[in-house]
């Protein structure tokens, strides 16, 4: 019987070696990446049938390298492995091309049983986070600001590593666009949030999980 390939993405090195071990036998594991765009560039490498992400992680956050893997390795199931029981987050992942979102307080059985659900094509959700609760924020949504709805993809990126602090010049460098242009985006930022400060853009950073 040919096994799920899987791709971790994680910051945490020994979760990863400890589901490694601990589920070795049932899956195949294809490799591990620690913050978003390695695991982009990973994935196109290794074509996994399931990618296994965390939504906090370094240079690019889960949910916004699930919107660029969903475009780039379409192939590829997404499922989420966190610790974040935030309902608006959930919406969140499953808007940016998710099928599964699992917590870490999981045991192997239910992973490898999330695994497998969302590579044959199904939706797994957390039995903790299940229920009429989350079909109807899944279908309805959350309130979100307009400033919210405003950010691209690009900005987010900006935003989350300014947070990580980042100078101006090593964000551009990251991003391999010009000082300038970050400059512009850290402004239009700033604009469709209201904010004025820097530690203001941090404290939203933080308070939504891009960070």
């Amino acid at each position: 019987m040919t096994r799920t390939r899987v791709l971790f993405a994680d910051d945490h090195a020994i979760l990863i070696d400890a589901l490694v071990n601990a589920a070795g036998s049932s899956l195949e594991f294809v490799g591990a990446a620690h913050n978003g765009r390695s695991a982009i560039e990973l994935a196109k490498q290794t074509r996994p049938d399931v990618i296994v992400m965390d939504i906090s992680m370094p240079e690019l956050n889960g949910i916004d390298a699930a919107r660029i893997l969903h475009k780039e390795v379409s192939s590829a199931k997404l499922l989420f492995l966190t610790m974040y029981t935030d309902l608006p987050l959930l919406q969140e992942a499953f808007r940016a091309g998710a099928s599964g979102y699992l917590l870490k307080v999981c045991g192997v059985d239910e992973f490898v049983n999330a695994v497998q659900t969302v590579a044959a094509g199904r939706i797994y959700i957390s039995p903790l986070l299940a229920g009429d609760v989350v079909s109807t924020m899944i279908a309805n949504g959350p309130h979100r600001t307009a400033g919210e709805h405003m950010l691209t993809l690009r900005q987010r990126e900006v935003l989350q590593l300014i947070a990580e602090g980042k100078t101006m010049k090593e964000v551009a460098a990251r991003l391999n666009i010009s000082t300038r242009t970050t400059e512009s985006h850290k402004y239009e930022i700033m604009r469709h949030l209201g904010m004025d400060t820097t530690a203001e853009l941090i404290r939203y950073a933080v308070r939504t999980k891009l960070v």
